[in-house]
């Protein structure tokens, strides 16, 4: 019989599961069952649960592959909460903060620090941290000019010393707070920005999302100002606009695999069919670099994947569910033992670069044909199912299968069984799972495949609440020890670096 205090540690191995698959899936914004205010509702919940229930794994988990969306809010949540932390918990919070917001995109720690200074956070360790991150900054001069109002909010709330004279700090300063002031910039964005109100040449020196409103402003066609900026886009940019640039220069094989998924799935079918070639082959180098050492390692693997109705998304997510799927095709394919990969839609489809979301979810007959044995009349070693977990046709079959397949079948556990699920469930607090007996973990981008089956075989039962601690505890040690490494090899000649007033 279990202990209470053995209770006590399996109900919290449950919750910080519970909150991880949440943390990596959902975004506060509409699914397709469920609407916005729903999700943050739910959110909101579940990081106060853990905060105050769980505060060391709450921060343990931004070492963790959540999205960027709540590791912002953790990062909020640990700073307004500070007096509730011991100093050691706030020496251990400050440095897996400070790792988190190096790898944040800049807009997104911006609009933090926004939220920082609105909330009234503005103690020495919450300036300290700010102050250290606007002076890691590669160049503060292209930062004021992109993202101006965030860095004059950081700026002002951690005091941020402007002095006057040549240096690019100063410049900084006088852009933000004294504009017009100087007749002239030294640092060619700053000055740039002066010029482009006036001068049309300009404009294409300036980031893309900048030179988009003076363009504007200039009246330049969309076709010339695309063409003139493409060389200061960055890859995103550039593939969100290569339908009108057409330049030849945009590799589709170096975008994240999740993205260009994304971006497949949004061109006609006229136009997939036509650059099959070329859609594959980037789909599948993106998958290979994804996959790195683990390549192979994966011997036969079968998955059952959702483009079902529900996979097209919300008006804010579109295709984001379908976009996974296809995504974890190519990547499974590249796990698997060569020629040991078999994909099955749940519409029947063969061809994955068609896909779109239409139908029903049969996954109970397609788990069924999932575990027929391959070639050589051998079963699979790894069963993958990619599906927001709305068995529907009929619905609860695939459960029942997989509940049948374990318990008759497959005792010795001979096939690995994991669902990983796009599509976070605001009413269950959780994603929606198959069966109790299937190991189910979050999922937002097809990259973090890997590490999800990792903590997915902690939600099987089989493995204790010290095994996930010990888990974390090594995600947080590489976590930190690849942001030392980080600040070892970081020069001493950085522009924009400021000191505390």
């Amino acid at each position: 019989m279990r202990t209470p205090e053995n209770s006590a540690d399996l109900v919290a191995a449950e919750d910080v599961l519970l909150f991880a698959n949440a943390a990596i899936t959902a975004t506060g914004q509409r699914e397709f069952r469920s609407g916005a205010l729903d999700q943050q509702l739910s959110l909101d919940f579940l990081h106060t649960y853990v905060r105050v229930n769980y505060r060391r794994l709450y921060a343990a988990s931004l070492a963790l592959d959540i999205n960027d969306h709540n590791a912002a809010r953790i990062v909020l949540g640990l700073l307004e909460t500070a007096g509730e932390a011991s100093a050691e918990e706030r020496r251990t919070e400050g440095r897996l903060i400070a790792a988190r917001l190096a790898r944040l995109p800049p807009q997104r720690v911006y609009r933090l620090f926004g939220e920082v200074r609105r909330a009234g956070i503005n103690n020495r360790r919450t300036r300290a941290i700010m102050r250290d991150w606007l002076a890691a900054r590669p160049d503060l001069g292209h930062d004021a000019v992109k993202y101006r109002s965030g860095v004059k909010t950081a700026a002002r709330h951690v005091h941020l010393r402007c002095p006057q004279g040549p240096e690019p700090l100063a410049e900084v300063g006088a852009f933000l707070f004294r504009p017009g002031k100087l007749p002239r910039y030294e640092h060619p964005l700053l000055d740039a920005w002066r010029r482009a109100h006036y001068e049309q040449g300009a404009v294409a020196e300036l980031p893309f999302t900048v030179a988009e409103g003076f363009a504007a402003r200039h009246g330049m066609k969309r076709e010339t100002f695309l063409k003139r900026a493409a060389p200061r886009m960055t890859r995103l940019e550039r593939l969100r606009t290569h339908a009108v640039t057409q330049r030849p220069d945009v590799d589709l094989a170096a975008m994240p695999l999740t993205r260009l998924a994304l971006y497949v799935l949004a061109l006609p079918f006229e136009q997939r069919a036509a650059r099959r070639t070329e859609l594959t082959g980037a789909l599948r180098t993106a998958a290979r670099r994804a996959a790195g050492r683990h390549a192979g390692s994966w011997g036969r693997v079968h998955a059952v994947l959702d483009d079902s109705f529900s996979s097209s998304g919300s008006g804010q997510k579109r295709r984001r569910p379908l976009a996974v799927a296809l995504a974890c095709h190519h990547l499974l394919e590249v796990l698997a033992a060569p020629g040991a990969y078999r994909g099955l839609w749940t519409s029947g489809r063969g061809d994955a670069l068609l896909v779109r979301p239409w139908g029903p979810t049969p996954l109970g007959m397609r788990v069924l044909d999932a575990l027929e044995p391959g070639p050589g009349g051998a079963a699979p070693d790894r069963l993958v199912i990619v599906s927001d977990g709305w068995d529907n046709a009929p619905a609860g079959l695939a459960g029942e299968v997989l509940r049948v397949w374990r318990a008759r079948l497959d005792p010795g556990r001979r096939t690995a069984v994991v669902h990983v699920n796009p599509v976070y469930d605001a009413d269950g607090f959780d994603v929606r799972r198959l069966a109790a007996g299937v190991p189910t973990a979050g999922i937002r981008d097809a990259e973090d495949l890997p590490a999800l089956v990792e903590i997915a075989r902690f939600a099987e039962g089989r493995t204790g609440s010290a095994e996930l601690h010990a888990y974390l505890d090594r995600r947080v040690a590489l976590f930190l020890g690849e942001r030392d490494a980080e600040k070892e090899t970081e020069t001493e000649t950085e522009t924009g670096k400021g000191t505390m007033s």
